[in-house]
């Protein structure tokens, strides 16, 4: 299974940690990189977007010389995304190695960034989602399955990428509840070429998350991950304590919380509902990330070297 040229250089270990909304930001992304994982970030995330390219400057900068993993950015297909136009300029400009596309295909976009150079992943639910992007001409399809944190999907891992490698013989980036290194290694057994990670990442000291925030994931068990679309109208996991502090009525089922009019209004998905995958039950300290990355290589080493035996 493929990784591709231009991401095997300063790789170390095949993780992605995952572009999250309000969390991800340079120095989040330094340090992971720095580990030999590739770091990614949202360009959502730059307010205002003359911001996005001064903190591509600041990776830029920081990385240059460096035996480091390269970087990407994710970039919000939908049509309600008005700054599309503008931070694929600066993408552009820079020759970002590593574009992870959602919610929505524009092939003329992955055109443009493939004529730079750079590669193309895209986020998937199910496989009606990453067939269509493996025709508009991605390089990589990113399974998002059941358990995983943000906006994802509910398939189980293994008829998910079993059914994707069947008809796919491209880079393939497994998300869902991954944590550990033993499961990067279960990624690749399974089929994949990546494993991706968010909710571990959140839980670093260099994560760009409220206190409470990372002390929520660590006092949470998988059971406290609630799947919804009645959050941002997409499915999204998010961790039960803070929609109960946001108000949120569990009185009919917990996978379908009633929202007021006036509790849409007042609270604001991801900065005061926060999501997490159902990988926090195995989340139990807030490391740095240079200490988060040497675990996950000295337990992805072990798992590789138990499987040899």
């Amino acid at each position: 299974m493929p990784i591709p040229a231009i991401l095997q250089q300063g790789l170390q270990l095949p993780v992605i940690a995952a572009p999250m909304f309000l969390i991800s930001a340079p120095h989040l992304v330094i340090e992971t990189c720095k580990q030999g994982i590739i770091g990614t970030l949202p360009s959502l995330n730059a307010r205002p977007a003359s911001q996005f390219e001064d903190w591509l400057y600041e990776i830029e900068g920081t990385l240059a010389g460096l035996q480091a993993a390269k970087f990407g950015v994710m970039l919000v297909m939908h049509k309600t995304n008005k700054r599309l136009e503008e931070d694929l300029d600066i993408v552009i400009r820079h020759k970002v190695p590593l574009v992870i596309t959602a919610v929505g295909l524009r092939p003329e976009v992955i055109a443009e960034i493939h004529a730079y150079g750079g590669v193309v992943f895209h986020d998937a639910i199910h496989m009606k989602h990453a067939m269509k992007a493996i025709e508009a001409g991605v390089d990589g399809i990113i399974p998002i399955c059941a358990g995983g944190g943000g906006n994802s999907g509910a398939l189980n891992p293994f008829t998910f990428v079993s059914q994707l490698r069947a008809n796919f013989d491209g880079t393939i980036i497994l998300g869902g509840a991954l944590g550990h290194g033993r499961e990067v290694r279960a990624a690749q057994v399974l089929g994949a070429d990546f494993a991706y990670m968010g909710t571990r990442f959140i839980a670093t000291q260099e994560a760009n998350a409220a206190p409470g925030f990372k002390q929520m994931i660590l006092d949470s068990e998988s059971t406290d991950v609630v799947y919804t679309n009645k959050v941002t109208g997409m499915g999204a996991s998010f961790l039960r304590k803070s929609l109960v502090k946001a108000g949120l009525d569990f009185s009919d089922t917990a996978m379908t919380p009633v929202v007021s009019v006036e509790q849409e209004e007042e609270m604001i998905a991801w900065r005061d509902i926060w999501s997490a995958g159902q990988g926090v039950g195995l989340i139990s300290d807030v490391p740095t990330v240079a200490e988060l990355g040497q675990r996950l290589k000295d337990e992805y080493a072990s798992a590789r070297h138990a499987w040899c035996k």
